[in-house]
């Protein structure tokens, strides 16, 4: 279901497809306070919500951090480098039907999946 397109609505969106960085929410708040005081941050996380579940950016939720918006919606991998944090795309094939090739002892019915992979970036690296 698509929601009205507000004006917060549309900076948050417009924010996260700007900063092209897999930003936390707490960042893209941030980061709208600098042109935008009067936006609350539950306006912002509430929007970011919002645009995720209507497709419109990806979450990407880490196990042990804040979840991150990504700008790209297309499937795709993520790496999150374990020194610094950061979420970089992963440059490979999506293995397809993978879905369907697992099998499962337990009558789960797999619906989607996402693979976050662990390493150090080149930054860290260093």
């Amino acid at each position: 279901m698509q929601r009205r397109n507000t004006f917060q609505k549309q900076i948050v969106l417009d924010t996260v497809r700007s900063l092209k960085n897999h930003a936390t929410a707490q960042e893209i708040y941030h980061h709208i306070t600098q042109s935008y005081p009067n936006v609350g941050q539950g306006t912002v996380y509430r929007n970011l919500k919002i645009l995720a579940q209507e497709g419109q950016i990806q979450k990407v939720e880490l196990p042990d951090g804040a979840d991150r918006f990504d700008h790209n919606c297309e499937k795709h991998y993520h790496v999150n480098c374990i020194k610094c944090g950061k979420i970089f795309d992963v440059e490979m094939d999506i293995i397809e039907n993978l879905e369907e090739s697992i099998r499962d002892t337990h009558g789960i019915e797999f619906l989607d999946y996402e693979i976050l992979f662990k390493g150090i970036c080149p930054s860290c690296q260093e």
